[in-house]
């Protein structure tokens, strides 16, 4: 083989799909969306003996009769519909512990006559279970290459890229006899398609007589097809049925010529008996609360250590540098430009990463999944279901993705009423905005020894966000006049061990992802203030520098004192200061000064932003550049000497992005998920109207 040899992974949620793209694909993986869909298209590279392969991770899916976006996305490369996605090689991930059920999917693409090799994960958890497979039957019932792997420790690899490499160079051939009798599921109709296209398969044929108005055929095809439909009286509706009947009766056999099973009424696993603690009606929901606090508890006390000593080396360097360098415009830039702005985002690099460490551990062991099903009865009261915890829980992270993720809900309104809520979830944006606020006016104090403080505001700060959505939803649903029945069938994954390579690779690439993607715009953002915040009208910083020589030449002169006022006195009078005190009217019922309502306006690009913003106007600001940032805003005064950040305007800014949307590439993924402007605009909307009111009311209630 000297082409580069294309390899679609393909199977059943829950497959243990995923776990072998990342063993095959190691740190060699990019994502991106496949061609004209908001569908996550994640593809990698691996060493076969051969040369380099293409490693593409296709959607889930439980068989050949797609429902949801991102099942067709797999069905259209499956029946060769995707121009840009072609693979040689189709690697179908099969679920030792649940073999019925997967091999349905995979007798469906060895009808294809497709070269397809069946990999059997999990076969650790079928033989917990008293399940024994005899592969060699299995290969000769299916008639294609089977193969025992196991992704999480590495085992069956070598084994699984042999067989890749022989089925593409034709050593292992698609069976000639079909897994069940598919022509006799249509004859007529097959045969006549066979004359316009005897390049697909039998059962090919089925899927281009039901799905062909969803392909790219030309109109006289097209055309042809509908009349072959009418012709010989198509049914398919009755044709799926039979299809199905038929491959599990087939299925049945092949279980009980290559499987053995225990006896059913064995005792219940380790999982199970977990599941009825943690899934209790009443215990479930103290557990999922608990879980949460520990997570947020953990996320605060591991990250303190390296963020103070972040914070304090920035301050050190910045320091350093107003020491030794000349004072001019460059290095004013380079200190209260640069330095400030990176030390707005590296500062929180250990929240993130811990966070993003934390979900992992709860994906991989398996509760992630729990969450939804234990969750589902108090969403369907809202207008939603289980299925919409996903987007929601994946929101915590970021509300991109998990905005898209929403496609996977089949109902249109509770698919709608998910991607208007999900901005309302505190994502890892919103993170260092409530980190440095909690850390400024809630007290660092334990309830019992064990129970911070500042741990159960963080926690408080996230369930208001949920619970809001919960309202916003039930709100909505009687606004929203989309009638489509929906069910929840959720297949719950087995308790694991969490494979602590799959977490630190995510901690890394998170934390890389936050420092590259939102570390340019606090860069660009922070590069942007300071010369917002060093320059203004000529009249005005003249003014200011003629107060300042008049002080300097009073006898009595403080000159620390001063410097100080003239510092605030050009930034006060520069351009940003000008907007901000034009903008002060507005914010100043919710608490805030001017430097505040600057800050709300920048974050609007990113919520992140509000941190180097605050450490740009504070450094600029301040001329000695000494201090972390969290000292410089806990000494910030008003004009009457009071202090800017009481627990009154603490709160009133957390709630405030809490609720607020606060984010443009929010807005412009729900635009195209909905394809209309009007959605977005209605969720700027509510959610600055509901951000602006909790605000005034907690700033109100507790000034």
């Amino acid at each position: 083989m000297n082409k580069l040899l294309h390899i679609a992974l393909v199977g059943n949620p829950n497959s243990g799909k995923s776990s072998l793209f990342n063993c095959l694909t190691g740190l060699n993986q990019k994502v991106g969306n496949f061609p004209g869909v908001t569908v996550d298209k994640k593809t990698g590279s691996t060493t076969l003996s051969s040369g380099e392969a293409e490693i593409i991770d296709l959607p889930g899916t439980y068989s050949l009769y797609p429902r949801r976006l991102d099942e067709w996305v797999s069905y259209r490369v499956l029946l060769g519909q995707d121009e840009k996605v072609k693979p040689d090689v189709v690697v179908a991930v099969a679920d030792a512990s649940n073999l019925k059920r997967n091999l349905l999917f995979c007798t469906q693409l060895i009808d294809l006559k497709i070269p397809v090799v069946v990999a059997l994960t999990m076969m650790d958890l079928a033989n917990k279970k008293g399940i024994k497979i005899d592969l060699a039957e299995l290969e000769r019932e299916l008639g294609v290459p089977v193969v025992s792997i196991n992704p999480r420790k590495q085992k069956g690899i070598p084994q699984l890229k042999k067989a890749i490499e022989q089925t593409a160079q034709g050593l292992y051939k698609s069976p000639v006899k079909d897994f069940i009798d598919n022509k006799a599921l249509a004859p007529a109709s097959i045969e006549d398609f066979k004359k316009i296209r005897s390049d697909i398969s039998d059962y090919g044929a089925i899927h281009y007589l039901i799905n062909h108005e969803s392909f790219e055929l030309d109109g006289g095809t097209q055309s042809l097809i509908e009349d072959i439909e009418r012709r010989n009286q198509f049914n398919p509706t009755k044709t799926q049925a039979e299809e199905i009947l038929q491959r599990y009766s087939r299925i049945k056999h092949i279980m009980q010529v290559s499987v053995s099973e225990p006896d059913p009424l064995q005792k219940s696993l380790f999982t199970e008996k977990l599941d009825n603690i943690l899934l209790h009606r009443r215990w479930g929901y103290l557990i999922l609360l608990g879980v949460l606090f520990v997570l947020f508890q953990c996320v605060f006390w591991l990250a303190s250590y390296p963020m103070d000593w972040i914070d304090g080396g920035t301050a050190s360097f910045s320091g350093w540098l107003s020491s030794v360098l000349p004072e001019n415009n460059w290095t004013d830039l380079l200190v209260n430009g640069i330095v400030a702005g990176l030390g707005g985002i590296i500062i929180f690099v250990p929240q993130i990463a811990i966070l993003f460490g934390l979900i992992t551990i709860l994906e991989d062991t398996g509760y992630m999944a729990r969450i939804s099903f234990l969750t589902d009865r108090l969403m369907r009261s809202v207008g939603l279901n289980g299925k919409s915890v996903m987007p929601m829980i994946s929101g915590f992270a970021c509300a991109i993705p998990a905005v898209m993720s929403a496609r996977n809900i089949e109902n249109r309104k509770e698919r709608l009423l998910t991607i208007l809520i999900t901005p309302l979830m505190s994502c890892s944006a919103r993170l260092p905005v409530y980190t440095i606020l909690i850390g400024l006016v809630i007290p660092n104090k334990y309830i019992g020894g064990f129970i911070g403080i500042q741990g159960l505001v963080m926690l408080g700060l996230y369930l208001i966000g949920f619970l809001m959505a919960l309202v916003v939803s039930y709100v909505a649903k009687w606004f929203i006049r989309i009638n489509e029945k929906s069910f929840f069938i959720l297949e719950l994954p087995t308790y694991r061990s969490p494979r602590w390579k799959n977490v630190f690779q995510t901690m890394w690439s998170k934390a890389k992802i936050f420092v590259v993607d939102a570390g340019k715009v606090i860069m660009v953002i922070s590069l942007i203030l300071w010369a917002l915040s060093s320059f203004g009208p000529a009249s005005g910083m003249h003014e200011a520098t003629v107060t300042y020589e008049q002080a300097l030449a009073s006898p009595e002169a403080d000159s620390a004192q001063i410097e100080f006022n003239y510092a605030n006195a050009k930034l006060e009078n520069s351009y940003v200061g000008i907007a901000g005190k034009a903008i002060e009217p507005v914010v100043e019922p919710l608490g805030y000064d001017w430097k505040i309502g600057i800050a709300l306006i920048t974050s609007f690009a990113a919520r992140e932003v509000f941190v180097g913003t605050m450490a740009t106007l504070y450094a600029v600001g301040d001329e000695e550049n000494e201090g972390p940032l969290k000292e410089k805003m806990r000494e910030a005064k008003r004009a009457d000497g009071s202090p800017i950040y009481t627990l009154a305007t603490g709160v009133s800014l957390m709630l405030f992005y809490v609720f607020a949307m606060q984010c443009m590439s929010t807005l412009a993924i729900v635009k195209r998920e909905t394809r209309s402007w009007k959605w977005p605009m209605i969720q700027l909307v509510y959610m600055t109207a509901l951000a602006y009111l909790a605000s005034w009311i907690a700033y109100q209630l507790l000034k």
